[in-house]
């Protein structure tokens, strides 16, 4: 198993900081930071439903951002830290960017594109090679996304239960 620096450990804590928010506008927590020779350059959480922008996952939106502040697309010698399995949209968005290292918490059991459903950092087509690495802070990241998703699932039945009594919820 690989081990981790202290300093990954950090960039992922913020990560998962940053996935709260996420939590906190209704979003699924998510969260990124994209770091340059040991500096955060950008940071992003899921905006998707609040932006209605399905490409507004927490790598794209620090993509954006970095890109924004390197005043460069190709963001060379970066590594990405991100509390999911980057999904095969943000996976080609990462490898077109140039990211040099992505560090995931949790894999995405359904989407996951860096190894878990497909590999598309390992893939033929792939013009760019960025090393990955998974597992970092893992246990913290899931139960994060375990609890969200539980909650959800807790709201939405009492909403469907509410509806058949014939009660407008809240």
């Amino acid at each position: 198993m690989k081990t981790f620096s202290e300093q990954d450990k950090q960039f992922m804590r913020r990560a998962i900081e940053l996935a709260s928010f996420a939590e906190q506008e209704g979003e699924v927590p998510v969260g990124a930071v994209l770091v340059k020779e040991g500096k955060i350059i950008a940071e992003g959480w899921n905006r998707s439903i609040g932006d209605n922008d399905a490409t507004a996952h927490a790598e794209i939106q620090v993509l954006r951002k970095a890109g924004q502040e390197l005043e460069n697309y190709r963001l060379l010698d970066t590594t990405l830290y991100v509390t999911l399995e980057p999904c095969p949209m943000c996976a080609g968005a990462l490898l077109h960017s140039r990211v040099k290292r992505i560090v995931y918490g949790a894999p995405d059991l359904k989407a996951g594109a860096a190894g878990t459903v497909l590999d598309l950092f390992d893939s033929q087509a792939a013009y760019h090679y960025a090393v990955v690495e998974a597992g970092l802070l893992e246990t913290e990241c899931r139960e994060q996304l375990q609890a969200f998703f539980k909650r959800r699932r807790k709201e939405k039945k009492a909403e469907k239960q509410q509806k058949k009594l014939g009660q407008s919820p809240g």
